[in-house]
């Protein structure tokens, strides 16, 4: 499955193990075989490790966990939260911009395309990296979660500080090995409109993440957006 990746050297390197294991092979199969049967799968195959060739290893400062693909015609472009240019942003999405605005001061923007984050090294990073058209958590229990286990371990044994935003259950049990000694963890609720109010309006994660970058003499993140792509 390696020789055929297009991936960012820093992150190709320590994952080749993940690639030529067992469970990458059996997971290859099965987007094969689903392909083969005809089934539509989210993002495209072009786009699968987007959050890591848009995110080098070294310049990660921020990781951001989602759990599966849109599964909406055009959403998925391999971002967590984020979605293509010209799609609705989300519910969840819009509850992180109404954090943002509230926290931040920052007005959202009419779409809801995240590159801006990845290019300044926010990993925003899905747990399971694929997803049928139209079946939600299709793909979970394939083998994409073991691979991004091994992603959220390089980020961890980084030398460098780094920030991790964890929303909802699913998230923090992911990275619940995370060394908060050396790292800034933080804990909301998931930004969904089912569980917003519980916790994740009014966490302030963004502010408190540039303020622990600039504490360890790192350059914050620009959470403004473009406002027109």
């Amino acid at each position: 499955m390696s020789d055929a990746i297009a991936l960012e050297p820093s992150w190709k390197v320590p994952l080749l193990p993940e690639f030529e294991s067992a469970y990458m092979g059996a997971l290859r199969a099965f987007l094969v075989a689903e392909k083969k049967a005809g089934k539509r799968v989210f993002p495209k195959g072009s786009e699968w490790f987007r959050a890591l060739n848009l995110t080098p290893l070294d310049k990660v400062r921020v990781v951001i966990l989602g759990q599966d693909p849109y599964h909406g015609e055009g959403q998925a472009h391999g971002l967590c939260f984020s979605v293509q240019p010209g799609v609705r942003p989300p519910p969840s999405l819009v509850n992180i911009y109404k954090e943002i605005e509230s926290d931040l001061g920052i007005r959202p923007p009419a779409h809801g395309f995240l590159e801006h984050w990845a290019q300044q090294g926010v990993l925003l990073l899905n747990s399971v990296l694929t997803v049928e058209q139209g079946q939600p958590a299709s793909h979970q229990g394939k083998g994409w979660e073991r691979f991004t286990d091994a992603i959220v371990r390089l980020v961890n044994a980084q030398e460098t500080p780094v920030v991790f935003m964890l929303w909802g259950n699913y998230a923090q049990r992911k990275a619940e090995f995370v060394d908060a000694q050396k790292h800034l963890v933080l804990k909301a609720a998931h930004p969904s409109p089912f569980s917003a109010h519980n916790g994740f309006l009014g966490c302030r994660h963004f502010s408190k993440a540039n303020a622990f970058l600039e504490s360890k003499g790192l350059a914050p993140i620009d959470w403004a957006l473009p406002r027109q792509l």
